[in-house]
């Protein structure tokens, strides 16, 4: 039996960080974020700046930091990758014979992504990227441009369990609790 690699995917507030550990507490996944490696990247560097500027981190890039994460004998959990169509092709291309593959799209309308974005500004605040609204604006709109169309490609791709997600409720159990019906 192959592992799981579950990709986190939705818009930006939608929790994915959030669900993701809640499933680490809950089994034995690793776990990868990729907004996490690169918000660690020195900020001169050039991918730190192309994330400051709200911009999304070319495939070639992230295809080099993240294959070295990828441990082909337990599961794991993606957070925030892919983005791209491009990486939505890269990683079922690549990794579709290693692992069972599953998508879980966290579907909320953009009035909830924002008000949670602005949630984690007034409780943590230590994201550059979500101070900002105009780099919060460009974050949303390169989801709805960009990632939206590897979501809907990975929903029909062969071989993928694609499941699509309402998390529009404020409790976080109430969510997880969809997610786990549907990795079972």
């Amino acid at each position: 039996m192959k592992p799981k690699m579950i990709l986190m995917m939705g818009g930006q507030g939608v929790g994915k960080g959030t669900l993701a550990r809640c499933l680490m507490a809950n089994g034995g996944y690793e776990y990868v974020e990729t907004g996490a490696i690169l918000r660690a990247l020195p900020p001169e560097s050039k991918l730190a700046q192309t994330i400051a500027r709200g911009d999304l981190v070319p495939d070639s890039d992230l295809f080099e930091l993240l294959a070295t994460r990828f441990k082909t004998d337990s599961d794991m959990i993606l957070d925030g990758f892919p983005r791209t169509l491009g990486q939505a092709k890269w990683i079922v291309e690549n990794y579709s014979d290693k692992f069972d593959i599953r998508v879980i799209y966290l579907n909320v309308p953009e009035s909830v992504m924002i008000s949670r974005i602005e949630k984690r500004v007034r409780e943590c605040g230590n994201r550059a990227d979500d101070v900002d609204a105009a780099i919060v604006r460009r974050r949303l709109d390169n989801f709805w441009r960009i990632t939206m169309p590897a979501i809907e490609w990975l929903r029909t791709a062969p071989g993928i369990k694609f499941a699509d997600i309402d998390v529009s409720e404020p409790e976080v159990d109430k969510n997880f609790v969809k997610i786990l019906s549907v990795l079972n």
